[in-house]
């Protein structure tokens, strides 16, 4: 089954517009809407995950855990979907925000979207992790030093903007 997602607008208002994820070609003006989850455990670890080989793009390179929203969900209900889909982390039913939210415009690619980038401390250890088939092919919990590490090597994703994120909510 396809996966669907909303179209918003540069304000981030729905545009009551809805289509296929797969081979979306978005215009001036239409966005889709992606998360990220910083999930932080009770040491000050951040989990990381190593995305698949057979990945198109960013293939082995190390991430977070987030996703693309789907139609009808709201950036705080697809956080809630992707972190145990991906990573197998029940997350607490408080309420969380973003700390941190940016636009990419790449009108050449067709590739226009908001991120909204959610820091999560959770108390769990590796042994309550379990990565999604095909999404992932190892984790790790890491400290700040050593994502920048691997981000200095050219292998960690978005690291520019979570740092950004992590700046913002008084982290970093």
């Amino acid at each position: 089954m396809q996966e669907m997602i909303d179209i918003y607008d540069g304000n981030r208002a729905l545009t009551g517009i809805t289509i296929p994820r797969e081979g979306a070609f978005l215009t001036e003006g239409q966005y889709m809407l992606y998360v990220l989850a910083l999930i932080e455990d009770a040491k000050g670890r951040f989990l990381i995950t190593q995305r698949s080989m057979d990945k198109h793009w960013g293939a082995g390179w190390w991430e977070v855990t987030g996703g693309g929203v789907r139609a009808g969900e709201s950036s705080l209900e697809a956080v809630r979907r992707e972190v145990p889909e991906e990573v197998g982390l029940e997350l607490p039913n408080v309420s969380y925000a973003p700390v941190y939210s940016y636009e990419n415009v790449d009108l050449k690619r067709g590739d226009n979207y908001f991120v909204d980038i959610y820091h999560i401390k959770l108390d769990f250890t590796e042994a309550d992790v379990s990565l999604l088939d095909g999404e992932a092919i190892d984790f790790r919990l890491a400290s700040w030093d050593e994502i920048s590490k691997l981000a200095e090597n050219g292998t960690f994703l978005h690291y520019e903007r979570l740092r950004q994120a992590l700046q913002a909510d008084g982290t970093l």
